[in-house]
């Protein structure tokens, strides 16, 4: 594309393609990596369209209907320094649905003890980094005092290190900690209790690169950042309902149940989307769908080597979902040690529950061993669990009990991973890439896919001549 090709109107104008037409963009895929290029290109100017095979948006962060419920797919959070994703909920109108803790509290029950249950928590106060969890470091309950001492000298030296330094992915978590003098029960009781919970991988298994990005920027590097977020509300009504309202107020057609076939390169520079019954044009590509449908539709010499997509691996997360007649938490969630359960949250209020009753539901990373057991076999391991977290839950009624899988949850976060992902920019002018799992410095998290979004629109709108503002204020 020459200079030629292009006439750029100023402001908020519509941006000028081929032949000083309107550009028009293709975003396939309609998760939040999608959703963002498309609320970013449309921002622009530019006439955008959003395919999204599913009969609704919002990947794999989405919700469905139970009988009278209101289902989230799995527990989601986010915590305060995920600008990205805290500009998306601004973005569509649903900051207030889905608020932060004012204060970091996490509630870590540790059931494994042989005098009994004993419940720690993990608090934050308000001095400055790193002073802001000494105190509730000193108190851990679950930690000797050689462990927390261990664990303070870590995180010295874990805030020296650069999370993009090469030489870090290529090492594994575990490694690094046991270097750094942490025993097994300090990477159980807390290492693993928040990496498995943000990486979908316990600390052998990942890159040391990913491990050092979460702890750095959660824990090290502002007083607050670590302060959890969730949603008050259906997903659904998050990442589907709010964000196709935003889009549509900025005239983006967007088509559900619409699946992309295959994407081609004019002679005349322009892309071709082929779906059934339907070829769209257009002189953007955001391929903004999983790492293997990428791959499929990518075309010939989009990427020097295509196949490594396919040797970016996959984690699955279970989240078990239990309805019981009476109310056996207090607490909005809480974390266990010493038990197969890991993070429990209570949805009652936002899945729409009437009555007496509570909805709980267990979030399970890492579940590659149980990702596909029966459901007769999880209720028997997990409904006795929570009895014995939850003295409330013993002899209370079960009115529902079910399972969601997500077999391909996230991108896998092992050492060696981050020279596989790919950036938003492609050897194809005109086709980028976007999602978690491409090379956004994040695990596979929404805030990764919202920045991919950044990433993918911004380097369309370059192409196309117009500048691009990116909402954070800091390099794409």
């Amino acid at each position: 594309m020459t200079a030629d090709d292009i006439r750029v109107t100023g402001g908020a104008g519509a941006v000028r393609g081929h032949g000083g037409r309107p550009a028009r963009a293709v975003v396939v895929g309609g998760g939040l990596a999608g959703v963002t290029s498309a609320l970013q290109l449309a921002e622009a100017g530019v006439r955008v369209t959003l395919l999204e095979g599913r009969p609704r948006l919002g990947g794999l962060a989405f919700s469905f209907k139970r009988g009278d419920l209101t289902v989230d797919n799995g527990q989601h959070v986010y915590l305060r320094c995920c600008t990205a994703y805290r500009w998306f909920l601004e973005r569509v109108g649903g900051a207030h649905l889905a608020p932060v803790q004012r204060r970091l509290d996490v509630p870590v029950l540790d059931v494994g003890r042989q005098a009994g249950p004993r419940l720690g928590r993990l608090r934050r106060s308000a001095l400055p980094v790193p002073l802001h969890l000494a105190a509730s470091l000193a108190t851990y309950p679950h930690l000797s005092l050689g462990e927390r001492a261990g664990v303070a000298r870590a995180a010295l030296a874990l805030k020296k290190l650069d999370p993009a330094d090469p030489a870090l992915d290529g090492i594994d978590f575990g490694t690094w900690l046991g270097r750094h003098g942490q025993s097994a029960r300090t990477v159980e009781a807390l290492w693993d209790l928040v990496g498995v919970a943000t990486l979908n991988a316990v600390a052998p298994d990942a890159s040391m690169g990913l491990a050092a990005k979460v702890f750095k920027t959660g824990l090290l590097s502002e007083n607050g950042a670590a302060d959890i977020g969730w949603a008050h509300v259906p997903l659904g009504e998050l990442h589907d309902t709010l964000a196709r309202k935003a889009l549509d107020a900025l005239g983006v057609r967007t088509e559900l149940r619409a699946k992309a076939e295959r994407i081609t390169r004019g002679d005349d520079g322009r892309w071709s989307v082929t779906l059934p019954g339907e070829t769209l044009e257009a002189d953007a590509v955001v391929l903004a769908v999983p790492q293997r449908e990428a791959r499929e539709l990518l075309p010939d010499g989009a990427l020097d080597d295509p196949d490594r997509l396919l040797d970016i691996g996959t984690a699955p997360i279970l989240n078990v979902h239990v309805v019981y007649d009476r109310k056996v938490l207090r607490r909005p969630f809480f974390t266990a040690i010493g038990s197969p359960v890991q993070w429990v949250f209570d949805r009652t209020e936002s899945s729409g529950l009437t009555g007496p009753g509570q909805y709980l539901a267990v979030s399970q990373s890492a579940a590659q061993d149980e990702i596909d057991e029966p459901v007769a076999v999880l209720r028997e391991r997990y409904l006795p669990e929570l009895e014995r977290l939850l003295p409330a839950a013993r002899g209370a009624g079960v009115r529902d009990f079910f399972v969601t899988r997500e077999r391909t949850a996230t991108f896998a976060p092992t050492p060696g991973v981050g020279r596989l992902r790919p950036g938003a920019r492609t050897r194809a002018p005109g086709l980028y890439l976007a999602g978690a799992w491409t090379a956004t410095g994040w695990p596979a998290t929404m805030e990764g896919a919202v920045r991919s979004g950044f990433s993918a629109a911004g380097a369309a709108l370059s192409a196309l001549g117009r500048h691009y503002d990116h909402p954070l204020q800091e390099a794409a």
